[in-house]
């Protein structure tokens, strides 16, 4: 029962390490566990809208406002991620949360 219970930690220490660097548990053997891999497409998901929201910040004007509040709401969406991680949730992220799973076939 104590090994059970040590996968499940690293396991969900893997998983909170996605939402700081999402590439580093592919680099593991936690990389084929489903639990770990949820995480990393959310994660990927966070990284996928931060990129958006700096492309879209070089638009004058409505580009900007918009620069100005994704950031914020990226970030709550990446504490919830961690937040579900710790917990040993298997929960999508917020409004967005679905399209990870649909996006990212790996």
């Amino acid at each position: 029962m104590a090994n059970s219970s040590s996968t499940t930690e690293k396991n969900t220490g893997m998983a909170v390490v996605a939402y700081l660097l999402f590439f580093v548990p592919l680099l593991t053997d936690s990389a084929k566990d489903p639990f770990v891999k949820f995480h990393v497409k959310q994660s990927l998901l966070i990284v996928c809208g931060l990129v958006a929201t700096a492309v879209i910040g070089w638009i004058p004007i409505i580009g900007w406002l918009i620069a100005m509040i994704a950031p914020l709401l990226i970030f709550v969406l990446w504490i919830i991620g961690i937040l579900n991680a710790v917990a040993g949730k298997k929960e999508p992220l917020p409004v967005v949360g679905k399209y990870a799973e649909e996006w990212f076939k790996f």
